[in-house]
């Protein structure tokens, strides 16, 4: 199998996009040679005829400084699917392929009362600037009681226009943080071409009291501290609401992974608490919860301390989706349609880089 010359390929588990697609080209003529299971798969300026079990796997290479690095060859990478090697036919370049963004923008009164919440519009909006380029879109869906998208899918002027005039809340306001990342998954996987990437920046504390899982217990659990502090004891009760909660907690994260998984995205957070998060039981769970959504999907949940630092990590975020690999591979799994297949990339020969990928996917019916 050769090879496939160009990087924008449809990765095996993507579901067909919703919106309007450019131009196509014509189909191909048949090949004398080919191979069974193929499909087309249309590049804006050639067609090509590769199989349908191509996976591909954007992936993040950094050095011990946090700085993207740049010139690896197929052969630094091993990846393995499902504990099986599997041989990378190619290396995709990352900046050739168009960028979907869903720009997640908390708030919440949790978030919104901070002294440099205009601060954070600017930094996002110059972060879509920056970013993005013309063949490239973003999409703004604001956090709070539940997801609203201010924004669909558009250029960075537009986008960023929106998202600098989101107003911040004046009075309390709950976060439904899960639901809105599993609905900027699903309105990815709807709305951008299978052949994008995809990527969800979530600007947000990430403490969610108001998702469809969590939000009745969280009420419980409030209720039983109070009836707790007026007994002068009744600690039980408060225990037990506690550890449903958690549970509640663990099981929708899991779901929001699965989703995210299964749009081809990879997640980003950036909480604008700083460490002062740490100090708080709830707001460490929070930072925790992002930071495992992030992990299984290749991302990172940053924690910046300041608002520079907040300025220098959408740089970062900016300097590693410009240089992701693209790596290429053939699946030769008859997994039936949705089943989970793992993967795990890694550099034997650079131990002293760290690579970031998803760690699966929903493979698709063949």
């Amino acid at each position: 199998m050769q090879p496939v010359r160009v990087p924008k390929l449809a990765p095996s588990g993507a579901q067909p996009s919703q919106s309007p697609q450019p131009q196509q080209t014509p189909a191909p003529k048949p090949q004398p040679s080919a191979q069974p299971n193929h499909e087309a798969v249309v590049d804006d300026d050639e067609v090509l005829t590769v199989n349908s079990n191509l996976v591909v796997v954007p992936a993040s290479v950094t050095d011990a400084g946090g700085a993207p690095v740049q010139g690896l060859k197929a052969e630094d990478f091993q990846l393995e699917e499902e504990g099986r090697a599997q041989k990378i036919a190619a290396v995709g370049d990352a900046e050739q392929v168009p960028l979907d963004i869903a720009i997640l923008f908390d708030v919440s009164s949790s978030v919104s009362q901070k002294n440099f919440y205009e601060f954070e519009e600017q930094a996002a909006a110059r972060f879509l600037k920056d970013v993005l380029k013309p063949t490239d879109r973003a999409a703004v869906v604001t956090i709070t009681r539940e997801p609203r998208l201010v924004q669909s899918l558009a250029g960075a002027e537009t986008a960023a226009a929106k998202l600098t005039a989101i107003p911040a809340a004046t009075s309390a306001e709950p976060t439904a943080f899960y639901d809105t990342v599993s609905y900027a998954a699903k309105y990815l996987n709807d709305n951008s071409p299978s052949r994008h990437r995809r990527v969800i920046v979530a600007i947000t504390d990430g403490d969610d009291n108001f998702s469809n899982a969590v939000r009745e217990q969280t009420v419980a659990e409030y209720e039983a501290e109070q009836k707790a502090e007026a007994a002068g004891g009744a600690q039980g009760a408060r225990a037990a609401a506690r550890r449903d909660l958690e549970a509640r907690h663990r099981r929708a994260v899991a779901s929001v992974e699965r989703e995210v998984q299964r749009a081809d995205a990879v997640f980003y957070s950036i909480n604008p608490g700083g460490a002062s998060v740490r100090l708080n039981e709830i707001s460490t769970r929070a930072q925790n919860n992002m930071a495992q959504i992030a992990d299984s999907t290749g991302g990172t949940a940053y924690l910046p301390s300041s608002a520079s630092d907040l300025e220098t990590v959408f740089r970062q975020v900016a300097s590693e989706l410009r240089a992701q690999y693209l790596l290429q591979y053939y699946s030769s799994s008859d997994a039936p349609a949705g089943k989970f297949l793992s993967i795990k990339v890694t550099l034997p020969k650079r131990p002293e880089l760290k690579v970031r990928a998803r760690r699966g996917y929903y493979s698709k019916k063949r």
